[in-house]
């Protein structure tokens, strides 16, 4: 009680004086921080929903998932390799620079760099062409029918300042760089980053310049103050005693107290956004396990194992209180290429787990270790937990490493973990997001190492592809070859679930990103 009340007072001290002042003041938290502020550092969904308040993309997501407008009013294709993008005129940077086609061909670039996290997005750029200053051709090396899908979450950087700062690439998160991007932010959006001091707090500033004030409905919030709260407790208890407005991730097992608490409403929807378990089936022999000379996650009968061993209704009832959808794909329903044939799992069976794990020469068992996030997903330290016991019923002895996703998502990203919780959200709602970051040969985010030819030439194929059906077809034959080969052990599809305070309207959207431009305080 102790700790939870020092805690409390922390979150006080940060929050009450920007509060106290007369401005509407949105004070925001969730148990893990923006790992970066560098654009193109991390494809990471909160990472991305701290800077989408500040940077913005030529193309966005409206609160129903449409595709809109941002910083690109119109586009078309003019040839099968060519998009033609008209910009937005009479924007400003924060620092008063005006917003040109320069710094479209300049932060494109640079998001494709080695160190960029989203250069799968936008591979097939050749060359991006300046016709004026507010006309950009971007030209690609095969037809791209998804390039604006793919775009909605590439950021938009001032050339100018970026060469003033030295921050021309972008942060090499993997390799633990720093650069001033990783704290300094000049972008077009309806934000300013007034304050970033990383995993106490991040303050922004309304940007009474941003150009969509006269074109969205104009918004109310003067400042946005981000304090992110590990504990559980200390979380509900700030939104319940007022001190925070505005909660991304409450805890489950206290949404009844929310619920009929005065003052509050919880919102919940289903996400864009599948967790699983990743197995590294590439290496000679795993990092952490007994066996020697001999990888077990390389056989498909240990996979498949594994896979049968998981109690996935035990977890979605007793740790996520309902709200999960037991998944037996990667991808969610509204993402396209997904099908309920897709989606079934094999069933529960730890007899047949057994006898898998006997037929594969590993009767005896082994052991490894389960790295896992303890502030990214719903409950995933008690998910992780739960699974090392379930895996010990088929003789696998599991060590469970929970650690902030900081230090976590560095391990799948230098191919350094045996065996991994991850989450995988999908922009642009098609499948081929997926292939790309996840099952393609020697992709920074494929921390299995699979790799299969076939999969790799239908992933570049539907890339390019321009007949629906035909396409469709191609997604349909990947999915078949990657279940089939067991690549991942899917979970769940995620439900999110927000708690705010009725004294804020803000939409809740499923692909848990907030933009609280869309938000308005109602007294």
């Amino acid at each position: 009680m102790t700790r939870l009340f020092i805690a409390i007072c922390v979150v006080m001290g940060m929050v009450l004086p920007a509060a106290a002042q007369d401005e509407n003041v949105l004070r925001w938290a969730s148990r893990g921080d923006a790992l970066t502020f560098d654009p193109h550092g991390q494809n990471e969904t909160p990472t991305i929903t701290a800077l989408t308040q500040v940077y913005e993309t030529l193309v966005s997501r409206d609160a129903a998932l449409t595709l809109m407008p941002r910083l690109a009013t119109s586009w078309e294709i003019t040839e099968p390799t060519v998009w033609e993008f008209q910009l937005r005129e009479g924007v400003t940077f924060h620092d008063g620079t005006p917003f040109t086609a320069e710094d479209v061909a300049f932060s494109l670039t640079r998001a494709q760099g080695d160190s960029s996290d989203f250069r799968s997005l936008i591979n097939t750029i050749e060359s991006v062409e300046v016709v004026s200053d507010h006309v950009v051709r971007v030209h690609t090396s095969v037809p791209t029918p998804l390039l604006v899908a793919n775009l909605t979450d590439v950021f938009i950087m001032s050339a100018a300042w970026s060469s003033t700062h030295n921050v021309e690439e972008a942060q090499d998160f993997a390799a633990g760089e720093e650069n001033y991007a990783v704290r300094h932010a000049n972008g077009t959006g309806p934000f300013t980053l007034e304050l970033r001091e990383p995993d106490i707090r991040s303050v922004f500033t309304r940007f009474d310049g941003w150009w969509g004030l006269e074109v969205f409905e104009p918004h109310n919030v003067d400042r946005i103050i981000y304090t992110p709260i590990t504990n559980d407790a200390t979380r509900v208890a700030a939104i319940l005693s007022g001190e925070v407005d505005f909660v991304l991730d409450p805890p489950l097992q206290d949404l009844r107290r929310l619920e009929s608490a005065p003052g509050l409403q919880v919102q919940q929807t289903a996400q864009v956004r599948t967790i699983f378990f990743g197995l590294d089936q590439a290496s000679d022999e795993l990092r952490s396990s007994n066996i020697r000379g001999a990888n077990p996650f390389a056989d498909r009968r240990v996979r498949l194992a594994m896979y049968q061993a998981i109690d996935i209704d035990a977890i979605q009832s007793r740790i996520m209180r309902g709200l999960s959808q037991p998944a037996g794909v990667i991808i969610s329903p509204p993402i396209n290429g997904h099908t309920a044939a897709l989606d079934t799992r094999p069933g529960f069976d730890p007899d047949a787990a057994r006898q898998l794990m006997a037929d594969a020469g590993y009767a005896d068992g082994f052991s490894v270790t389960l790295d896992c996030p303890n502030n990214r997903y719903v409950n995933d330290e008690a998910i992780c937990q739960a699974t090392v016991a379930m895996l010990a019923r088929i003789g696998i002895e599991v060590t469970l490493d929970a650690q902030p996703k900081s230090l976590h998502f560095p391990k799948i990203d230098n191919r350094e973990t045996d065996f991994y919780m991850q989450g995988w959200g999908v922009p642009t709602l098609d499948s081929e997001y997926v292939f790309q970051f996840l099952y393609y040969t020697g992709r920074r985010n494929n921390g299995t190492g699979y790799s299969n030819a076939r999969l790799d030439e239908l992933t570049d194929l539907m890339a390019q592809e321009l007949d629906e059906a035909r396409r469709n077809e191609m997604i349909a034959e990947a999915w078949a070859i990657a279940t089939e080969d067991i690549v991942f052990l899917p979970l769940h599809h995620q439900v999110i679930v927000w708690a705010v305070s009725d004294e804020f309207d803000q939409p809740i959207v499923a692909n848990n990103t907030p933009q609280f431009y869309m938000g308005r305080f109602t007294d």
